[in-house]
């Protein structure tokens, strides 16, 4: 039965590197009868490798295929007209690895929604791409709900791969495709370097860039607490009345990515923060609505301020 078109088309976003395996996947997704149930699906493809899509083989005829052979096209008028031609009930993309996630996100029609996101990487090759274009794997592992290794050897160490997507992501899931077709989830735990039940929870120099990742994905869990923690305040006009940023610059890949990475913070008598002035800071933490993030989030009611000295690491990474 066709989806309620009143309903956004669900997207299923398939992403990765070339040969890594996201047709092979793809393929064997649509051959699935539980899957591809008769409803129009459009598969966009961005990226041809060695495998190819074998029709002959679905259950339905039903499949529209379209290659998109650069990433200009991504454009929000040319996407909705493919959708509209192709009278789609569901679309695939198999995204191209060398390009930014964000040009796709920001040419999606509003009718859209993306559904599912799943990242596949070659285990043989994977590491090499992290070390020589680490900007477009945490590009990948930052939106993906799971993390594929396919490819993978009993001689290769599990630890090093789930370090690798945890250094970017708490939220994905992992497992791994052994060369012989088993496929095991990942169940390596991950327990936070400070103690979120403390009365007062110290986040070491070190640590700030889980702390902010963790609290921004999961907000209620610091929500009543106090937290103490090394940072710089800043302000400017947009700021209410005794209101101020408090937080550190985060780098998740390389220099360029470098991002100051805040929290709205409230004291109970006028302050004006210096330049690069490192504070150490306890605060109360509550999760509610304030303009300044447009939304919800953790407003940081400051207890205790006092001049710190830099850390020995300005620049908080995640590793």
């Amino acid at each position: 039965m066709p989806m309620n078109q009143q309903e956004p088309i669900p997207v299923f976003l398939f992403l990765g590197f070339l040969e890594s395996g996201k047709t092979k996947f793809i393929q064997e997704t649509l051959m699935d009868k539980e899957f591809n149930t008769g409803d129009n699906i459009l598969v966009l493809v961005c990226e041809e490798g060695i495998e190819e899509y074998d029709p002959s083989v679905y259950p339905h005829n039903n499949i529209t295929f379209h290659n998109i052979e650069d990433k200009e096209e991504l454009q929000i008028a040319k996407l909705a007209k493919l959708a509209i031609e192709s009278k789609a009930d569901r679309i695939i993309i198999e995204y191209n690895g060398m390009w930014n996630v964000n040009d796709l996100f920001q040419n999606i029609p509003q009718n859209w929604g993306i559904y599912q996101v799943m990242f596949f990487a070659d285990a043989s090759t994977i590491m090499q791409y992290n070390a020589n274009m680490r900007n477009l794997v945490v590009d990948k592992l930052n939106v993906c709900e799971l993390a594929v290794f396919n490819r993978f050897e009993k001689s290769m160490e599990p630890m090093d791969y789930h370090k690798l997507v945890r250094g970017v992501s708490r939220r994905a899931s992992i497992c791994y495709e052994y060369t012989d077709g088993k496929i095991t989830a990942d169940e390596i735990e991950d327990p936070l370097p400070f103690d979120v039940e403390a009365d007062n929870i110290v986040i070491n120099d070190e640590d700030y860039a889980l702390f902010y990742r963790d609290i921004m994905d999961d907000p209620g869990k610091y929500d009543g607490k106090t937290v103490t923690f090394r940072v710089i305040a800043a302000r400017n006009n947009k700021f209410p009345k005794n209101t101020f940023a408090v937080g550190r610059h985060i780098m998740t890949c390389c220099v360029e990515d470098i991002q100051y990475c805040w929290f709205v913070a409230q004291l109970d008598k006028e302050f004006e923060p210096k330049p690069k002035h490192w504070l150490m800071v306890t605060a109360k933490i509550a999760v509610q609505r304030h303009r300044m993030y447009r939304g919800k989030g953790p407003v940081l009611t400051i207890v205790e301020m006092a001049d710190a000295a830099p850390p020995k690491q300005e620049v908080a990474t995640f590793y």
